[in-house]
Parts: structure tokens; C-alpha cells; sequence
């Protein structure tokens, strides 16, 4: 999930484009100095959601020249309008991230009404990439981080220049982007082609495949982009890096669960049509409502942070469109953030186990609750489908699903050091308490409190660090033995996607 509240402090959270072999030094106070301005890294991210946004587009136009032909009027206006709808959406994202409406950028804004927004973005991201380093230039502010290194805290701070600066304003943007795409657009756009694919008796049109490749490739990425930034959100103060394992194991897990889920709404659509749209607006009107009402029992007032020249009324419209990209994220898959709308960020920085474990038990239910009404009134179409077996097929996918996301935080968490309880210990708690009701007659000693480094569900920030690692229960002395010291400087956890 993207904030539109905190810009700058993205843009220093962002910007790790540093080498650390690269021009270190320590300050009189044990922080860790690091300059580098020679070497940034290609906006890969930017690169790959602007070939999406395109591939997409393109893709969706040409089935729709193919619908045109053969007089299917109903896919063709479906499609048409979610290739437009984020298309849309987009461009006014770019405009208003990059406040091109107050500049003389004539061009620029030309191109973002023929809907070609990101693709000039994706070209000046490039030219400000390869001119990068062939010049002197000063910094424009320091970053202060915190290095996490086998349970150590060091203090750092980081040189920025404008370049970085640029880079990451642009990185910040498309990212926000592709969860837009993501499921304002690809979404649906899947769900259609899939619906249309079964009613069509699977006449599979190549077009029709190439886009639900896309789409499902967009969402993936959309899912995981809003996973990373939930990483970032809670962790400002921390530099912080997701191996490839980690990377692995949150695409199997998005890939498995947004494909179950729209494999069980196009069944369910299939027997019971409007039925479907009934289960849709119930999800949506669910999610979009939630964090107001949240807002509501808190008594809370509204953030003054989005935009300074934003008007009550504004603001409430900003927030509206927020909560709706928040709901339909919520429809398909875990958000993997919570909405506080009286917060300056926007966003709950605290995870709760609670939340995630309703949410995915409730989707499970729901999903075997569209399997099973599928299979009592499905057509005669599904006589040579072994029905059954599909669906344990599906509800075994969504399982595998949820137990990569267990693995994701109990291994391949990067800041499961920070926390108190995780997974093992969560599961302990429920199987001690079982325990406990069996035999209340028995006495029972207390379970030890776990502190294991493994990834966990609740950050607790008043925990010293001597429960965490008793054996770096002191501070680490950044000035001592400074050839032994490892500086903790990573890259930006986006620019490899």
C-alpha cells in the first residue's frame, strides 16, 4: 500500500542507492557518514510497471478490435472500460505526485491526455539515470537510518543528492502506480476474461490469453509492491533488505492467493450470476466503510497532511479515493496494512495478528461458502469437470497460500529481530491454551516467554534489546575497532523488482 501523505519522508526512505565500500567515514558522535554520488542504481521498478501499464493497454485494445468484429459488445464495453478506468487514474497519480499542474510542462501534460503519462515518466527517469555521476554535484540532504546487522543497531546518516532525490521521487510514483493498475484495473480486467473464456464454451482466443497472462503478472506485482511498502511504513527508521527467498515466498503466496480467489468468484458468477455482484459490493462497501467507521468510534479529525492547498472538502475526496483502492485491494488479497485516517500517514503502523488472522479465516470461509454454491447449482456445461476435485484443488491452493505467508514471517521476514512473538510462538500460545482446558485438574508450569529471531506478527518497540539477543545486550561501539566494523548500507528493496 502507498501513503500520499509522507512524500518526503519516502523519498529518504527510498534513497539506499550507497555502496558500502564506498567513501565511509564516522563522526565525532559514532555515526556511520556514507557518501557516494557516483554510483545509482537503474529505476528498475519504473521500467518494469511502465511495460505492464503498456501491455496491458495494448494488449486490451487489440481484444477489443477482436470483440468488435464479432459483434460482442458487451466484452468489448467491460473492457474497454477497466482499460480506461486505470488508465485514467494513472495519469492524474503522476500529475498530482509530480505537481505538474503549476509547471509549463506543455508536452508533458499533452502526453498524459493521450494516456502515455508513464512513458515519459519511465524516459526521464532513464535520462536522469545515465547522466547521473558524470558530473559534481552537492547533496540536498541527509537520510538518517538505522543499520540492522545480526541484532546490532548502528547509526548512520547518508549523503543525498538531487539525482538519487529524482530517482526516487519517480520510484515513490510507480509504485503507487502499479497498485492502481494493479486492482483498479487488472483485477477485473481477469475476472472478465476468465468469466467470458467459461461462457464461450473455453474458446480461448490467443489475445484473450496474452491479457489474462498480463493481468495476473500485474497483480502479482501490484501485491507484492503493496507488501514491500507495508515492510517500509513500519520500518522508517530501519534499512532494511528482502532476500531473494523472501522475494520468492511473497510471490508464490500473492500468486496463489489472488488466483484462487478469482478462480472461485468466476465459478460462483457462472451458477449464480447476479448473485456475484451482490458478494462483490458487500466485500467492497465492507472495506471502504471500515476504516471510517474505525475513524468514527475514535473520534478522530481529519489529517491536515495530505495537501496544504487541499480544502475540507478536498481532503475528504483524496481520503474517499484512498479508502476505495484500499477496499479493492481488501476484495482480492491482504492489503498487508491498516487505514488510520486521523494518523499524518495514513496508515497503522502496528501489525495485528488478530486482523490477519480474521481476514484470511474469513476469506477462507467465504471462498469454500462460493466453491460449494458453485457445485450445488452449477450447469450441465461442468458435467465432464470432475467438481469435486476443483474444488479441493482450490481450497488446497488458497491453504498453500496462507502457509507461505507463515513462512514468509516466521523465515524471510527482514526485520524479525525487531519483534517479540512470532508464529511458533503464536501457535505455542493456542496449543497451551487447549492444553490448559483439557486439563485444568493437572497442575501445569508456565510456558518460558519466547524470543525467538524469527520473523513475528507483533512489534513491540518498548522491548530492550537485552531480551531480544542477551548476547548483544550492549550497545555497539561504532568507535572501536573500525576495520572489523560491516556497514549495513543496502539497496533500495525495490530497485531489484
Amino acid at each position: 500500500m502507498c501513503e500520499l501523505a509522507m512524500e518526503d519522508q519516502e523519498q529518504e526512505r527510498e534513497i539506499s542507492d550507497v555502496d558500502p565500500q564506498d567513501n565511509t567515514s564516522v563522526a565525532g558522535n559514532g555515526v556511520m557518514l556514507v557518501v557516494n554520488h557516483s554510483r545509482v542504481h537503474p529505476p528498475l521498478s519504473v521500467v518494469l510497471a511502465t511495460v505492464l501499464y503498456l501491455a496491458e493497454f495494448i494488449s486490451a485494445a487489440v481484444l477489443c478490435s477482436r470483440y468488435h468484429k464479432t459483434d460482442d459488445s458487451i466484452w468489448m464495453g467491460c473492457t474497454i472500460a477497466f482499460m480506461l478506468l486505470p488508465a485514467v487514474l494513472i495519469q492524474l497519480a503522476l500529475t498530482f505526485i509530480h505537481r505538474d499542474l503549476g509547471r509549463d510542462r506543455p508536452l508533458v501534460l499533452f502526453l498524459h491526455l493521450l494516456l502515455l503519462g508513464p512513458l515519459i515518466r519511465c524516459f526521464e527517469a532513464l535520462v536522469v539515470y545515465y547522466r547521473a555521476g558524470k558530473r559534481e554535484e552537492p547533496y540536498v540532504t541527509i537520510s538518517r537510518k538505522i543499520s540492522l546487522k545480526k541484532g546490532q543497531k548502528g547509526p548512520m546518516e547518508l549523503e543525498i543528492g538531487q539525482s538519487e532525490r529524482t530517482l526516487a521521487t519517480h520510484r515513490n510514483a510507480f509504485k503507487r502506480t502499479a497498485v492502481i493498475q494493479a486492482f483498479l484495473g487488472s483485477t477485473p480486467q481477469l475476472t472478465l476474461q476468465l468469466y467470458a473464456t467459461i461462457q464461450e464454451k473455453y474458446i480461448l482466443l490467443p489475445t484473450r490469453l496474452t491479457l489474462m497472462i498480463i493481468t495476473l503478472i500485474s497483480i502479482t506485482y501490484g501485491a507484492l509492491v503493496c507488501s514491500v511498502l507495508a515492510i517500509q511504513i513500519r520500518y522508517d527508521d530501519y534499512k532494511v533488505q528482502l532476500r531473494p527467498a523472501a522475494y520468492l515466498c511473497m510471490i508464490v503466496w500473492r500468486g496463489l492467493e489472488i488466483a484462487t480467489r478469482v478462480t472461485a468468484l468466476v465459478l460462483f458468477s457462472t451458477a449464480l450470476t447476479y448473485w456475484v455482484i451482490l458478494v462483490g459490493m458487500v466485500n467492497l462497501l465492507f472495506f471502504f466503510f471500515l476504516p471510517w467507521a474505525e475513524f468514527w468510534a475514535r473520534k478522530g479529525s481529519l489529517t491536515e497532511n495530505i495537501e496544504k492547498n487541499f480544502s475540507k472538502l478536498g481532503t475528504i475526496v483524496v481520503l474517499s479515493m484512498f479508502t476505495l483502492l484500499y477496499a479493492c485491494i481488501n476484495v482480492f488479497c491482504w492489503s498487508a496494512v491498516q487505514l488510520d485516517l486521523s494518523h499524518r500517514e495514513l496508515i497503522e503502523r502496528k501489525q495485528r495478528w488478530t486482523r490477519l488472522a480474521l481476514y484470511y479465516g474469513g476469506r477462507f470461509i467465504e471462498n469454500f461458502l462460493l466453491i460449494t454454491l458453485w457445485y450445488f447449482f452449477k450447469s450441465d456445461f461442468y458435467e465432464y469437470v470432475c467438481a469435486p476435485l476443483l474444488g479441493v484443488q482450490l481450497l488446497v491452493c488458497y491453504s498453500l497460500a496462507v502457509l507461505f505467508m507463515l513462512l514468509f514471517y516466521q523465515f524471510c521476514h527482514p526485520c524479525r529481530r525487531l519483534f517479540k512473538y512470532n508464529v511458533h510462538d503464536c501457535l505455542r500460545c493456542v496449543c497451551c491454551c487447549k492444553g490448559r482446558r483439557r486439563g485444568r485438574g493437572r497442575r501445569r508450569g508456565e510456558l518460558p516467554p519466547s524470543y525467538s529471531t524469527a520473523a513475528t506478527m507483533v512489534m513491540v518497540s518498548e522491548e530492550p534489546l537485552e531480551l531480544l539477543d542477551p548476547q548483544n545486550s550492549h550497545p555497539p561501539d561504532l568507535n572501536s575497532h573500525p576495520q572489523d566494523r560491516e556497514t549495513a548500507i543496502i539497496d533500495d528493496i525495490m530497485e531489484a523488482a
